[in-house]
């Protein structure tokens, strides 16, 4: 897999990240003080990356470019030995590093942020989508972190999850306060399909629903997926013959591990968590110096 970012785009979010960590000054090894005044500029080491527990690994793109960056054209090697979307075991070596310990010690923070928090997403899918069954599909959604939505997204792909829509631009979900504000659910569905083809758009229609009478206006008025909100697992087999095949159908709200394979043997198409971006653990990774040239 590769991260659907441009080298600029990526660039981009590194040089913020390391602003924040050593300054404005691009000169990125003068932000840190403590390796200046530790470490003499020409002592070299070798380094390497581990995992410290089994997962899922996203995020070595950011790596490579936050060491590069750095380094800044000093004489830094960095053999990756993952790749992203890869599972690992706890003390896989992901990266080895030889470089000048500056740049290692100075890039270490940053470029481990970002490994542990996109290989925290991946892992924490990954474990959802190994409860699922073959064909249902486990999704995303808009809950995650401010700026961080598109690389969240990635790290969902590399576990193994379906991204849903990535923002409010390319799919219509009508909710709660849109049925309220339009009327009714048979007038939001009209209002969205009239938009659709007025804009020549291809967004699909969904729609929350909060009971089966709700389903069955989905149903009428054509929507093409209903979000079955916060439905008890008793309930969904009820809206599975309901909708009998003529519209697709996801569960949303409180789904955990546990009752994730109640839904799964309803036969619902999706099972969508905002968990997996907002509330994935870190991935529990170290960077570890090995040697020291003198």
């Amino acid at each position: 897999m590769r991260l659907e970012l441009s080298r600029d785009e990526i660039l981009c979010r590194v040089r913020a990240a390391l602003a924040e960590d050593l300054g404005r000054d691009t000169d990125w090894l003068r932000g840190d003080i403590t390796a200046q005044a530790c470490i003499p500029q020409n002592r070299r080491g070798r380094a390497r990356i581990e995992a410290r527990q089994a997962g899922v690994i996203c995020g070595m793109d950011f790596v490579r470019c936050v060491f590069e960056e750095v380094a800044d054209g000093c004489d830094t090697r960095l053999r990756i030995l993952v790749e992203d979307g890869d599972s690992v075991a706890a003390q896989d070596r992901l990266v080895e590093i030889d470089a000048p310990l500056q740049v290692i010690l100075t890039a270490e923070r940053t470029a481990l942020n970002f490994l542990q928090h996109l290989s925290g997403i991946a892992t924490a899918t990954h474990k959802v989508v190994e409860l699922a069954p073959a064909g249902l599909r486990i999704l995303d959604t808009r809950k995650t972190l401010p700026g961080w939505r598109a690389l969240a997204k990635y790290a969902v792909r590399c576990g193994g999850g379906t991204n849903h829509r990535h923002g409010l631009f390319d799919m219509f979900l009508i909710k709660e306060n849109h049925i309220r504000a339009a009327g009714g659910i048979p007038q939001a569905i009209v209002a969205a399909r009239e938009f659709r083809d007025t804009m020549a758009l291809t967004a699909k229609i969904e729609v929350e629903v909060e009971s089966l009478h709700e389903l069955q206006l989905a149903v009428d008025a054509g929507a093409e997926i209903a979000m079955l909100d916060n439905f008890t697992p008793d309930l969904v087999p009820e809206a599975v013959a309901l909708a009998a095949g003529r519209i697709k159908l996801e569960v949303s709200g409180g789904i955990t591990a546990a009752t994730l394979i109640s839904y799964a043997k309803a036969g619902v198409d999706f099972i969508s968590l905002g968990a997996i971006t907002h509330s994935a653990p870190a991935f529990d990774l170290s960077l570890l110096v090995e040697e020291v040239e003198l």
